[in-house]
């Protein structure tokens, strides 16, 4: 069968044609038109859609590259269900099996298991029974931050201490008893220098924005009042990010590695964005030139390879 196109940019119904543009729509929209431009200028054939069009022949293109579906974890019992189908149709960017990986932050552990620093972190499975009290008496925590194994966007993100521990005790329970869930110590290092995003494209650094959280709040999220700023890594920071990158399950085509300075001063991984994660094309276009040669490399050795 002739393919139709080369790859399809995947967007969220919010982003295909919004008629209202704020800043963030506009962002978006932008960020999916340089990686569109980059891989225009290789002469591919480019299409971009929302990830849940029910009118999209799947088959039609050689590669999805996932970049702006940011209402999966809304709707995941229905993403995961599109991602068994269109897995047996096309070729994902990033794949299907890193995805299904790097969704649930179960992965820190693999990581950890391959010699790569992670955040304190400890995994309290769906169902168990004990208290948040308990749970913060048994590891030995006084500040922590309580946040889903699944998630984006700081959804159920906490910052919790003996003052207020039991204001969180009914949601805890209600949580855990339909998810897996995540202690950590409270990271004060975010708090005073931010937290560092990195970005690496076939498993090569190509830039870097540092995250600062508003006065008064712990989450850097922009969705939080969070600001961005660039920023010129040091040469220990660019290696371990890209060896984070390394000893993911396989070699991503792009990952967002965030990584800050732990309370005992070591450089530590907060989480490694594979799904789709914001890149900041807009601060350094020359990094979706960087992705799109990489998939022009990979559709001309399947080629090759046929």
């Amino acid at each position: 069968m002739t393919k139709k196109f080369d790859v399809i940019i995947l967007t969220e119904p919010r982003y295909v044609n919004p008629t209202k543009k704020d800043i963030y729509t506009e962002n978006v929209l932008k960020e999916d038109n340089y990686v569109k431009l980059a891989l225009e200028k290789l002469h591919l054939k480019v299409g971009r859609i929302s990830w849940d069009d029910p009118n999209f022949d799947w088959s039609s293109t050689k590669y999805i590259l996932f970049r702006t579906t940011w209402d999966y974890f809304d709707r995941y019992p229905e993403f995961s269900d599109w991602l068994n189908k269109v897995s047996q149709q096309t070729i994902l960017l990033n794949s299907e099996k890193i995805i299904r990986w790097n969704i649930d932050k179960h992965y820190l552990l693999d990581l950890q298991k391959n010699g790569v620093h992670i955040c304190e972190s400890y995994f309290i499975e769906k169902g168990d029974s004990d208290t948040l009290k308990k749970l913060a008496i048994k590891h030995k925590l006084n500040e922590f931050v309580l946040k889903p194994c699944v998630s984006g966007c700081a959804r159920h993100t906490y910052k919790i201490n003996p003052k207020n521990i039991e204001n969180y005790e009914e949601i805890f329970t209600e949580l855990i008893a339909n998810e897996a869930m995540i202690l950590q110590p409270f990271q004060y290092n975010i708090v005073e220098k931010g937290e560092l995003s990195l970005m690496v494209m076939n498993g090569k650094f190509t830039h870097a924005v540092l995250k600062v959280a508003k006065e008064g709040d712990f989450r850097v999220q922009d969705d939080f009042g969070g600001s961005v700023h660039k920023h010129t890594p040091t040469q220990n920071e660019i290696d371990f990010a890209e060896n984070a990158v390394k000893n993911c399950i396989e070699l991503p085509i792009y990952a967002r590695v965030d990584i800050f300075t732990d309370n005992n001063g070591k450089l530590a991984i907060a989480e490694i964005e594979l799904i789709e994660p914001e890149l900041w094309f807009r601060n350094h276009p020359e990094a979706a030139d960087e992705l799109a040669n990489g998939i022009q490399q990979l559709i001309q050795q399947n080629e090759e390879n046929r």
